[in-house]
């Protein structure tokens, strides 16, 4: 499943530079995570890195995009080789 950040973002940055596909993007207000990237770091970490340094824990599972840990890490090898 992606994640998604919900409305207690507080943009500090924190998140974007851990997420190994570039999928966090900033918009007004909060920042997005974009579900055709989102890996939850299947592939690369063992753990969403994104939520690791996220001060505000704001970065949650996404409702709307269930993946299994197969789909996700197909998709990480689609974007990474």
């Amino acid at each position: 499943m992606a994640l998604t950040i919900n409305d207690d973002c507080t943009s500090c940055d924190a998140c974007v530079e851990s997420c190994p596909n570039k999928a966090i993007t900033s918009e007004s207000p909060i920042y997005v995570i974009d579900p055709a990237k989102c890996t939850e770091c299947v592939g690369a970490h063992d753990e969403p890195q994104c939520m690791v340094v996220c001060p505000a824990d704001c970065i949650i599972p996404n409702p709307e995009h269930v993946e299994t840990k197969d789909q996700l890490l197909a998709k990480y090898h689609a974007m990474h080789g």
